[in-house]
């Protein structure tokens, strides 16, 4: 009998379906493997690493699950992004040398660290993986937030994140935490005018 199939992005359909308006959003705790790193995404080879070592990994935790007794099948989540700067305010998506980051991917409430360990020894034995040792998995709530989608290039956000950030300011919200991306398209395959991302903030203020 085929495993059965889960939709992740179907069931948190308000966190991965951003409209091209803002809107508040309340984020629960989720797993996610994450690795953290600094400097420029188009340039740095430690990001490129970084995104190897997850989806290696995140696919062979699919299929682990799949293969157990009583598992399931699921499509594997996209990536997504934590970008920050020492001083939030002086956060320019033109400096992004100056960038910190944390990659990361969702994962189902399954994944605990045996299973990790177990995925990652499957994994490091079957290629190179220079970042598979600084991955982590990490239960984490972003809470409330706001979230918009940007339709285009990455290099073309700045307006789209202007428009969140006056969003949350029109609301009486303050910004909070650390600026999130989630990347919807794949750029290898899809045209820059095409391509899906949508942008995430924390706020403070009323909920």
């Amino acid at each position: 009998m085929p495993a059965t199939k889960v939709d992740f992005k179907r069931e948190y359909r308000d966190l991965y379906k951003a409209g091209r308006e803002p809107a508040l959003v309340d984020v629960p705790e989720l797993a996610f493997l994450m690795v953290d790193g600094h400097g420029d995404p188009n340039t740095a080879a430690e990001y490129t690493q970084a995104i190897e070592a997850l989806y290696t990994v995140s696919y062979t935790l699919k299929f682990t699950i799949k293969r157990s007794p009583g598992g399931f099948d699921y499509g594997v989540m996209p990536l997504e992004g934590l970008w920050w700067v020492e001083d939030m305010t002086r956060f320019d998506v033109s400096e992004k040398s100056d960038w910190d980051w944390t990659a990361m991917i969702m994962q189902p409430d399954e994944v605990m660290q045996d299973l990790l360990e177990e995925a990652l020894a499957s994994a490091t034995a079957k290629k190179s993986l220079p970042a598979a040792a600084k991955l982590r998995l990490e239960r984490w709530q972003e809470g409330p937030s706001a979230q918009i989608m940007h339709v285009g290039p990455y290099s073309a956000e700045g307006p789209t994140i202007e428009r969140l950030h006056a969003f949350i300011a029109e609301s009486g919200r303050g910004l909070r935490g650390k600026h999130h991306e989630i990347y919807l398209g794949d750029p290898r395959r899809t045209a820059p005018e095409k391509l899906k991302t949508v942008i995430r903030q924390p706020v403070t203020g009323p909920t």
